[in-house]
C-alpha cells in the first residue's frame, strides 16, 4: 500500500459541452487553470460515444490488465478519477473510471476504465486540485507495465 496526506488547493465546478471530446476538454481545463494534479470525486453526464476497457473473448492471462476496448453509444455516465502529471511533458495523465448505462438497451450497464468519449448534451464535473505532494503515474515494468499513481 502507498498513502500520502494530500494538500488540496482550489475546487472547481466544470461543465463540458455537447460534442466536446471529454479528454481534450479536461486537458484544456487543466492547462487554462494551471491544474497539474488532483482528483475528480465524481462526474455525471452523457456520452454520444465512448470507448472503455473491455473484452468479449476469453482472456489469455486473466491476471494481466485488459488492453482491449469496447465501443458504446448513447450512454448516461457516472464516474470518478485522478489527475497526475508527466514531469517530462507537463501533460496531465488522467485515470478515469465510469459506470455507463446504455440508454437504448434498458440502461444495461458497463463499468470500466474510460479511454475516450464524446460528450452528448453535457458533462458536469467536480475537480479538486492537489497542490502537494507531486502526483505522477510511472509505468511499473514488474506489473505488466501498468501506470501507477505515486506520491512525492
Amino acid at each position: 500500500m502507498r498513502a500520502h496526506e494530500l494538500t488540496v488547493g482550489r475546487t472547481f465546478g466544470v461543465t463540458f459541452d455537447h460534442g466536446e471530446d471529454f479528454f481534450e476538454a479536461l486537458s484544456t481545463f487543466c492547462r487554462d487553470n494551471g491544474v497539474r494534479q488532483g482528483y475528480i470525486p465524481s462526474f455525471i453526464g452523457a456520452f454520444a460515444e465512448a470507448e472503455i476497457v473491455g473484452a468479449c473473448e476469453k482472456l489469455a492471462d486473466p491476471d494481466a490488465p485488459v488492453w482491449a476496448k469496447t465501443y458504446v453509444t448513447n450512454v448516461e455516465a457516472f464516474g470518478a478519477g485522478t489527475l497526475a502529471h508527466d514531469p517530462a511533458t507537463g501533460e496531465i495523465l488522467p485515470h478515469i473510471h465510469v459506470s455507463a448505462g446504455l440508454k437504448a438497451q434498458s440502461a444495461d450497464g458497463r463499468t470500466s476504465h474510460l479511454l475516450s468519449a464524446k460528450v452528448q448534451f453535457l458533462s458536469e464535473l467536480l475537480i479538486v486540485e492537489v497542490t502537494s505532494p507531486t502526483m505522477t503515474r510511472p509505468r511499473n515494468p514488474d506489473l505488466y507495465d501498468v501506470p501507477l499513481l505515486t506520491f512525492g
